[in-house]
């Protein structure tokens, strides 16, 4: 009986029953969509194994075939370098949020959350919060390959918990900005073309690879605003040793400055969307 009133209050005036939803409901709507997001899983296991064997891949590739000329011992590249793979390979696998939306939108799903009474970013958030449990996959599968090839690091298991943490608050952040990507876009295609077009600069353009001193005077100067630059020096420092107090508030800073801006823009765009 009160699912059937509220449901037609909701039809008589959505956007002011929207507006009575409480914060803890918002919540509470995120997280059952967050629950429908993992059990999509199930249906699309090769989308976990994309996220998985990728970053494999990037170990090998960087590690094994760049170590030497890097460093003239792999193993010190090694040591540097796994961090920075962590940080990338999570950031990179965020385009698959707006992906993920645009497709879901494309195919009517959303539609259906509008005609529930439930807060209008709870899709969002449950989608979010969903894509970063898999990213949290990807983590922990590049530690893992990294400690069977020898890697040991030296802040210990609380320091690669917290390094994972940092990466993770991070793309949180990302995610909002691919949600408004794949909200704005009218394809899947464009969305990971564009994704990719800006994900390349800032992931590759940091401290992930190479030191920023030993790149060019105007490519050092980017890789030293680079958000990415702070992620991932804030996870060598909890993983390898080192300052980690700057690096951090930077991540911080960047982590509330991404989430403010792009989480009303991507609510917005969600209502305008569907």
């Amino acid at each position: 009986m009160t699912t059937a009133v509220t449901g037609a209050h909701q039809a008589q005036g959505g956007p002011r029953l929207a507006a009575r939803i409480t914060p803890l409901a918002t919540v509470q709507h995120g997280a059952l969509l967050t629950w429908r997001s993992l059990v999509k899983i199930k249906r699309n296991p090769e989308e976990v194994l994309g996220l998985t064997f990728m970053p494999l891949m990037f170990v090998a590739l960087f590690v094994f075939v760049f170590g030497q000329a890097m460093m003239g011992d792999w193993r010190a590249y090694r040591d540097f370098i796994i961090p920075g793979i962590t940080a990338q390979s999570v950031i990179f696998a965020t385009i698959g949020t707006g992906v993920a939306l645009n497709s879901d939108i494309e195919k009517g799903i959303f539609d259906r959350f509008r005609s529930l009474p439930i807060a209008r970013s709870a899709p969002l958030i449950g989608a979010i919060l969903g894509d970063l449990t898999r990213y949290l996959l990807t983590v922990v599968m590049v530690l893992l390959v990294a400690v069977l090839i020898g890697y040991r690091p030296d802040g210990g298991p609380l320091g690669v918990v917290a390094a994972a943490a940092v990466v993770m608050v991070f793309a949180f952040a990302l995610c909002w900005l691919s949600a408004f990507m794949g909200l704005l876009l009218r394809t899947p295609m464009a969305v990971n073309i564009f994704g990719s077009i800006w994900m390349f600069p800032l992931t590759f353009a940091s401290s992930t690879f190479v030191a920023p001193e030993n790149m060019p005077g105007w490519m050092s100067t980017f890789a030293g605003i680079n958000p990415v630059t702070h992620v991932t020096d804030a996870m060598r420092g909890l993983m390898e040793g080192g300052p980690v107090a700057e690096p951090l508030l930077w991540t911080a800073v960047w982590t509330v400055g991404l989430t403010a801006v792009f989480f009303p823009l991507a609510t917005r765009a969600y209502r305008r969307r569907s």
